[in-house]
């Protein structure tokens, strides 16, 4: 009898190279997700930077909240809390996170 096909042994040994693999990336792939997080959240506090120097432009005095920019048009609803669940507010003329 010749058949042809994979042993369970043969199965074994790749599942758990395959295992050993997923075990190696996962850390790292949270740790990747977690530092972009943190770069969109910088990256968000300067748009929101610009839209507070736009309606100081626009208006000549300073936004009171961030939902002085979302109903000026400024900002959307979605910009005034970052990805990773950080609030945004203004002091002092910028943004910065809470």
């Amino acid at each position: 009898m010749n058949q042809k096909g994979f042993t369970l042994l043969e199965m074994v040994v790749v599942v758990i190279i395959v295992s050993i693999l997923f075990l190696l990336t996962i850390p790292n792939v949270s740790r990747v997700i977690s530092s972009v997080d943190s770069k969109a959240c910088k990256a968000l506090t300067k748009v929101v930077d610009a839209a507070i120097v736009q309606f100081r432009l626009d208006y000549g005095s300073e936004p009171g909240s961030l939902m002085d920019l979302v109903h000026g048009g400024y900002l959307e609803e979605d910009q005034i809390r970052c990805s990773n669940g950080d609030a945004l507010s203004i002091v002092d003329g910028h943004c910065v996170i809470q």
